[in-house]
């Protein structure tokens, strides 16, 4: 393939930067072409895209906009410890003992010297973040991915991470704080509320690398199958893997394939080679741990 012109080269950085971002992995996939409920699952993407225009993002904005990155940072850090329990018990299913101890100091230190959370001193300690779930711990066992999913109100998952969702909640702080009270207006589950917004906050800064693409829902879909893969491998994936989920071999995802899509996009929404759209008042936006998982085929 001859080297790609220095328009085609930018829209290609582009892709992989916003795959980084997104994903937080070092390579970037093309589009994959297994997704048998892909019908249902637009469906749903653009039911959540809405809700979320309508309802979840302007809380996220308002929260950015009442709060400091300083803060903001704290507020996570607070919601990362409360969550701990989830870790260390997924850690003690996929027979990681010694995760699950570290994972447990951790937790000492932060709820005590870290004033509940809002500080992290044990990661310099050599206590770094370490979060697992049960979607992972399935994995571990050889548990096979399934399809993909969109769960309305809830996002990107597939049917082995799905489960992740009632099992995880047994062992979630603010789950069993939801279940356990009963206050007006259903305040127990303010707690729980401030965490997803917090979450949703996190993603504003991505927003323009998925609204750039030439299919959201396809880049939004790989990024999760790509995040959930480093986070199995727990950040090194082996290369067999990264070559089936790549789809080497399949002639439907050439790299030129996805630039010219890209491009194609591009030119119907008027954005420039550089990446950028006109300069005019109107938009044009578009609606590591050391432990493998025991089974590698699972993936």
């Amino acid at each position: 393939m001859p080297p790609p012109t220095l328009p085609r080269a930018r829209r290609l950085l582009t892709a992989v930067a916003a795959m980084f971002l997104l994903a937080g992995c070092a390579s970037v996939p093309p589009p994959r072409t297994d997704d048998p409920l892909q019908n249902f699952n637009r469906k749903m993407y653009a039911f959540n895209r809405t809700a979320d225009k309508v309802a979840i993002r302007p809380v996220a904005v308002a929260y950015r906009k009442v709060t400091t990155p300083g803060a903001r940072e704290h507020i996570s850090d607070f919601f990362s410890n409360v969550r701990l329990p989830i870790t260390i018990i997924n850690d003690l299913l996929q027979a990681h003992p010694v995760d699950a101890l570290k994972s447990t100091g951790r937790l000492a230190v932060n709820t005590t010297l870290g004033l509940l959370g809002f500080f992290d001193p044990a990661s310099r300690m050599n206590l770094p973040r370490d979060e697992t779930d049960f979607g992972v711990t399935l994995a571990h066992w050889g548990v096979p991915e399934g399809p993909f999913l969109v769960i309305p109100l809830v996002g990107p998952t597939t049917a082995r991470d799905l489960w992740r969702l009632p099992v995880d909640s047994w062992f979630d702080p603010l789950s069993w704080y939801a279940r356990e009270h009963d206050f007006t207006l259903h305040a127990q589950y303010l707690p729980s509320l401030a965490y997803l917004i917090t979450l949703r906050s996190r993603g504003i800064d991505a927003e323009d690398f998925l609204n750039s693409a030439y299919d959201p829902y396809i880049f939004a879909r790989d990024a999760y199958r790509q995040k959930r893969i480093h986070e199995i491998y727990h950040g090194n994936p082996p290369a067999s893997v990264i070559e089936r989920f790549q789809g080497v071999g399949d002639d439907s995802d050439d790299i030129d394939q996805l630039l010219e899509q890209q491009h194609a996009y591009e030119k119907a929404h008027g954005i420039g080679n550089d990446g950028a759209r006109p300069a005019s008042g109107t938009s044009t936006q578009p609606p590591p741990r050391e432990h493998p998982p025991a089974s590698p085929a699972a993936y």
